[in-house]
């Protein structure tokens, strides 16, 4: 995955629906607080910061530290593991779940202070190097 440039802003401009656009816009400034840092475009994905990972196997990429995607049917948040935090999720609200991605389809739905409490911690545990078996390198 790569940095694709352009305008965080009018990308969140041209989400669709308003609702979508509002998550987007809140998710921006929640990730700005979390993180600290400022979001880029990798292509349809709103990134912060950047690493680099390597498995075992040798697969490698490049990703943001922290990221969403503001989907059509659902606000994509991306973790490193949803299986890290079963108490969070319970208390989180509407939701869905992959291995590493958190599908909301109404920020206004979820209790947003689980949500950061969610997000800080997976932004930590990236930086600290707690990965479990990938090695993430922060470049950016």
């Amino acid at each position: 995955m790569k940095k694709t440039g352009g305008s965080v802003a009018a990308f969140i401009a041209g989400v669709t629906p308003a609702k979508r656009r509002r998550d987007a816009e809140t998710m921006v400034a929640l990730l700005e607080e979390v993180t600290g840092r400022e979001p880029e475009l990798w292509g349809t994905i709103v990134g912060f910061g950047a690493c680099h990972y390597r498995y075992p196997t040798r697969t490698e990429g490049d990703v943001p530290l922290a990221a969403f995607a503001p989907r059509k049917q659902a606000t994509t948040v991306y973790l490193l593991s949803t299986a890290e935090y079963p108490d969070e999720l319970a208390r989180l609200g509407p939701h869905d779940v992959g291995v590493g991605c958190l599908y909301m389809k109404d920020l206004e739905q979820v209790d947003a202070d689980v949500l950061r409490g969610i997000i800080a911690e997976d932004y930590r545990r990236l930086l600290a190097g707690e990965t479990g078996s990938a090695e993430f390198t922060v470049t950016d």
